[in-house]
């Protein structure tokens, strides 16, 4: 049995201008602009256009003050503590500047974590000369064991951890307000790599007592591109270091950290009309959507390629995301995902993600109210046959 799918949210496909001709599956990779919020962003564009001097010199900052603290509110972040960044790779650097960990400091982060804050790490191995101490995690592993892998890795050199709350690599929920609590007891500080939370979990910083916390809006919570929110707490606010250091240096947090120069801040402004998307829907009818759909996605995909459904890995609760191990021999490598991810893409018109993970291929789905069980199936019909060719 591949259980029933959840109905179509009303007139939900029709607010994306994605191509109707392909499935799109890989939400979790770069999220989908809403057409609403891809026309205030326009709006906003328009409005600088007219007249740069007035846009940038009349009102922008506190614009940017009030987009600040929705997103804020709607994550359960701190307005206070929080600063917009583009990104949650710009946040993760911007993390690592601040703690400055230096020759024989220690990092901890997971096996579960995203390649681009990997690198970033890596490169404070590198240039000054800090080790990586990484923390296997297994999949589907309880509350319990999750928190004791991490904490088995902390020593006393150890100047941060980085957690992912939901993995990129793996789809994993990760347990971040109880390790984060076991870290604050130690004093040693916690990244928390919420690059898909905000949109995907209610209120996600809510209660989290970690040092740093960042999220993508571009990704869920349908802001465009270049839009996310970094939250710091009290103590660190005035120990962070702008990657560029501009005009409003003398000011501090958060204005030292989101003036750069003259730059596009339309991805912030529109912050809320992409938060308007869950006023329309309410939050709970989004989510509940995407948890099932991804679940039947997964079921039938799992079904197509002959696997045990009670072995498939479960990520975690509110997670509309999943993974399917592909057959041995599939994929030879990493470099070999890519490839299968564009023989997915010209063949079957579909676009999911293939992931590389412990010398392991999966792939990996997502679902947004965009997409329809018709879309799983279609991947389901055509993938065994694709592997086998």
């Amino acid at each position: 049995m591949t259980g029933v799918p959840p109905a179509p949210l009303d007139g939900a496909r029709e607010l994306f201008a994605l191509d109707p001709a392909v499935a799109h599956l890989n939400h979790g990779s770069f999220g989908a602009v809403p057409v609403p919020v891809r026309e205030a962003r326009q709006r906003l564009i328009d409005e600088h256009d007219a007249n740069p001097t007035r846009f940038v010199t009349a009102s922008l900052w506190e614009r940017v003050g009030r987009a600040r603290d929705a997103a804020a509110a709607f994550c359960g972040a701190d307005p206070a503590g929080s600063a917009f960044v583009a990104n949650a790779t710009t946040g993760t650097s911007l993390v690592l500047a601040a703690v400055a960990a230096g020759e024989g400091d220690e990092i901890v982060v997971t096996d579960h974590g995203y390649h681009a804050v990997e690198l970033a790490v890596d490169d404070q191995r590198r240039r000054r000369g800090v080790r990586v101490v990484t923390a296997p995690v297994e999949l589907g592993a309880p509350e319990a064991d999750t928190v004791a892998a991490v904490l088995d890795r902390v020593g006393p050199r150890t100047r941060l951890v980085i957690v992912d709350q939901v993995s990129s690599a793996t789809a994993q929920r990760h347990p971040v307000h109880a390790i984060a609590g076991a870290l604050r007891e130690r004093g040693v500080p916690l990244l928390v790599d919420g690059a898909h939370a905000p949109g995907m979990l209610d209120r996600p910083v809510a209660g989290l007592v970690a040092d740093f916390w960042v999220g993508n809006l571009h990704k869920w919570a349908f802001a465009p591109p270049g839009a996310a929110l970094l939250q710091v707490a009290p103590d660190w606010r005035d120990r962070m270091v702008p990657l560029v250091v501009s005009h409003s240096q003398p000011d501090g947090f958060p204005l030292f950290l989101e003036q750069q120069g003259t730059v596009d801040h339309s991805p912030w402004l529109a912050v809320p009309a992409g938060l308007d998307v869950f006023d329309r829907y309410g939050f709970a009818a989004i989510q509940r959507h995407n948890i099932a759909l991804a679940a039947y996605g997964q079921r039938v995909l799992g079904q197509a390629l002959g696997l045990d459904p009670d072995t498939l890995p479960d990520p975690g609760p509110e997670v509309p995301m999943r993974l399917l191990p592909l057959p041995a021999g599939a994929v030879r490598d990493l470099a070999d995902t890519a490839a299968l991810r564009t023989r997915i893409s010209v063949e079957l018109g579909v676009e999911p993600n293939v992931m590389w993970w412990r010398d392991c291929a999966f792939i990996r789905i997502s679902a947004q109210i965009y997409n329809s069980a018709a879309d799983y199936e279609r991947l389901a019909a055509g993938l065994p046959g694709l592997l086998r060719g």
